[in-house]
């Protein structure tokens, strides 16, 4: 299912939303700009929530963008064990659902 040419069919969506997709399109450019957070950290934090969301879409072209923004081998790295850090909090935490009152 995962290829990442299926990206091309995307433009359907433009096709067919098209002033939906200009502003998602906007706004997706615009979030990803320098702010109060530069591109390189805004390039790890999307590696990290789309390694937890488990997206191949967004991991690939994250960790591309990331790279690009210049991230490093253990600057990835570290954004990889805090999504798993995240994951395993989340776990541990819902555990306490488990006992009763």
């Amino acid at each position: 299912m995962f290829d990442m040419k299926n990206l091309t069919k995307l433009k359907k969506l433009d096709e067919n939303a098209p002033a939906t997709m200009k502003a998602f399109w906007a706004f997706n450019a615009e979030l990803f700009k320098d702010g109060a957070i530069d591109v390189l950290h805004k390039q790890l934090i999307a590696v990290a929530v789309a390694l937890t969301t488990q997206c191949p879409y967004c991991i690939e072209i994250h960790i591309k963008d990331a790279r690009r923004a210049g991230a490093t081998e253990k600057m990835l790295t570290e954004a990889a064990m805090v999504a798993e850090a995240m994951r395993a909090n989340a776990t541990v935490t819902h555990a306490s659902h488990l006992f009763k009152e």
